[in-house]
């Protein structure tokens, strides 16, 4: 009897680990249209504004959606309805730690800058582990490993 408990709590935990681990697989991530976009507590146009963002190009998270209206949250976990038409396909991501710009992709290339984390950076094209990028002045190539966003 104790062997099939344990046995059946083994089970139900690997379950759970893999839905887990597919649900990742599943994120929606959107980047915002323009440079001020109203973030509401509900959805709808009615709803009060909980919080505006000022940031153009930031990438969130889509966790609901609820006809033209879509619930979002941020790297910081901030979350809230926009509306759809304020939002666009990723085209960014988020560095969450400091990373090196290179020139070419890969280790071996010319290293440009250093990206800091937490930076609004624009995908422009990827390679395996590495993105082309956009970050005011400078362009170059980025590993992807610790970013919030999407690269596909």
């Amino acid at each position: 009897m104790y062997v099939q408990m344990k046995i059946k709590n083994i089970f139900f935990f690997l379950i759970t680990i893999i839905l887990f681990s597919t649900a990742n697989a599943n994120d929606v991530f959107l980047s915002l249209k323009k440079d001020k976009v109203n973030v509401r507590y509900g959805p709808s146009f009615e709803s009060p504004v909980k919080f505006i963002y000022k940031k153009i190009n930031l990438p969130i998270k889509q966790i609901d959606k609820k006809e033209n209206w879509r619930r979002i949250i941020d790297l910081k976990n901030n979350s809230g309805w926009i509306h759809r038409s304020q939002l666009k396909p990723t085209n960014s991501i988020i560095p969450l730690t400091d990373k090196i710009l290179f020139k070419k992709p890969s280790n071996f290339s010319k290293p440009i800058a250093k990206i800091r984390k937490g930076r609004v950076l624009t995908l422009q094209k990827c390679e395996g582990n590495w993105c082309k990028i956009k970050s005011d002045n400078f362009k170059g190539w980025i590993k992807t490993n610790n970013v919030w966003g999407s690269i596909n």
